[in-house]
Order: structure tokens, then sequence, then C-alpha cells
């Protein structure tokens, strides 16, 4: 009988906003409690060439232009497609910190066209579930200020209007609402990471077929 194969499980959203702890408990819960092969990344991959050269641009000591600056992004992305793809197929859930929705949000953020960003990642694996991570507009209670170069709260809100788009326009995202009901504060680990679970276990169910169909592309 044939490995199903695994989950590809995106976690996008703000900066500073709870995706890396949750998809850290994610990963623990899935791998130790329920016993599913799975494996967790977060792009940028700073570990290859190119993603030391984005870390180094991330952290201000070297310079790109804009468009030079999106296609490592996505060039970070094309380099770890092929693992991937071997790793979903052999029955692993990859839950990934960050994924293409960045790269086009972030950069039309600067002012780069939706089409020419959206181009260069044509063909990478789709996922399966978006875990999009958010806050109500009128909520102050997050902090965005960092060490690295988008980590500002005037880029952010850049950011956060582009992301919207994305998450109005399809299916498999899912929102998640880290603030509490009142708008004062974050929400606790442990709910959000209920609701995480909900979605996850959904996600994994519905999976039918080894078939991987590829973003943004017709098949």
């Amino acid at each position: 009988m044939a490995t199903k194969r695994g989950a590809l499980i995106i976690f996008e959203g703000l900066d500073r906003i709870g995706k890396t702890t949750q998809s850290k408990l994610l990963f623990e819960y899935l791998s130790n409690e329920c016993g599913i092969l799975c494996e967790r990344l977060a792009f940028p991959d700073r570990s290859t060439q190119i993603g030391s050269l984005i870390d180094a641009y991330l952290q201000r000591k070297i310079e790109f232009n804009d468009h030079t600056i999106h296609l490592l992004f996505s060039a970070n992305r094309w380099e770890c497609i092929d693992s991937m793809r071997t790793k979903l197929l052999q029955g692993y859930t990859l839950i990934v910190d960050r994924y293409a929705y960045s790269g086009v949000a972030f950069s039309q953020a600067k002012g780069l066209d939706k089409l020419w960003c959206q181009s260069c990642d044509i063909g990478l694996l789709k996922p399966d579930l978006v875990l999009y991570f958010h806050r109500e507009k009128q909520s102050n209670c997050l902090l965005y200020t960092g060490d690295e170069r988008y980590e500002t709260k005037q880029f952010q809100e850049k950011v956060e209007f582009y992301f919207e788009q994305f998450r109005s326009s399809s299916h498999q995202w899912k929102d998640i609402n880290v603030i509490n009901k009142d708008n004062t504060n974050m929400r606790d680990k442990e709910s959000i990471q209920n609701e995480i679970r909900l979605y996850v276990k959904d996600c994994l169910e519905g999976i039918k077929t080894n078939h991987i169909e590829e973003l943004w592309k017709e098949n």
C-alpha cells in the first residue's frame, strides 16, 4: 500500500505575532502526541548561500534593490522545493513558517507589482492549509519594533494590507486572530494552539490523493 503523503501547512502573518512559537508547538504536538511524521521549516532558510545573503540584507549589512532581494527570497524557496516534495511523498507533514505569500506581500509593500512578484513563485508546491495570524485593525497591543530591516510599525501595517488581499481570496486560508475579545491583549498560547489543531486535523483528514498541486498555476 502506497504511503499517504503529508500535508504542507503554512504559517503566515506579520512579524512578532506568534507564528514561530505556534509552529513549534504544533510540531511538538504532531510529533510527540500524535506520532505523525513531520518537519518544521522557516523561510528565509538562512543556512544556504542564498539565505546568508538574505540574512545580511535583513541585518542591514549589505544592500540590494527591491527587485533583486525579491528574487533572492524566491530563489531561497525554490532551492528547497525538491527536498520538500520528497518529504511530503514520504509521508512527512511540513510545517512552514512563511512562504511565497510573505514574499509577495512584503514586496508589494515596497511598491512592486503583484503579478511580477507572484510570477517568480509560480509552480512552487501549493499549500494544503495556510494559517493566517492577524489582529483586529483597532488593536494596538502588538509590538513591531525589532532589529531587522522590516520590523517597523509603519512597514508592517503596509504588509498587513496586502496580506488581507490573499486572506479574502482563498478558501485554504484560515484566520487565527491572536488578540482577545476585548482587543487589549494577546490570547493565551494554549487557546490559539487548540484552534490551530482543529484546522490541521481537518486538513490531514482531507488529503485523499498523493497529488501535489502547484502554486498559482491551473492544474
